[in-house]
């Protein structure tokens, strides 16, 4: 009769089988949470370095844009050499504002087609 009972309590079953639930739970929690995080993360990562990037070529393009201003047209010399910086400075609040409102509006909805009418 203690034989029949010692299959039960087999200390290597047991600890096999923590050690089971061990693995099974570090990979749910890798696969569910870690594995995702890292995932986020590089997204975040990319998605900072486009936006530096895309930063500093908008800014180099309205420096280029201000010297063709300067140099290239005769009518902002002398007493109108301000107009250049505020026609700038302008287009600058312009390209802000418009990434303001994308970001703000949020992803575009899908169209879906419309339902058809049932003829009565």
């Amino acid at each position: 009769m203690a034989s029949k009972w010692r299959q039960f309590f087999d200390v290597s079953t047991i600890r096999r089988d923590v050690d089971e639930i061990k693995e099974l739970a570090t990979t749910y929690v890798n696969q569910e949470s870690v594995d995702p995080l890292k995932a986020a993360g590089r997204y975040a990562a990319w998605g900072c370095a486009g936006s530096l990037f895309i930063g500093m070529g908008a800014m180099l393009a309205l420096v280029g844009l201000l010297r063709v201003l300067q140099d290239e047209t005769a009518v902002f010399h002398g007493t109108w050499s301000w107009v250049p910086y505020i026609i700038i400075a302008l287009i600058g609040i312009l390209i802000i504002a418009l990434i303001a409102w994308r970001i703000v509006s949020g992803p575009a909805k899908r169209r879906l087609p419309a339902p058809e009418k049932k003829a009565s």
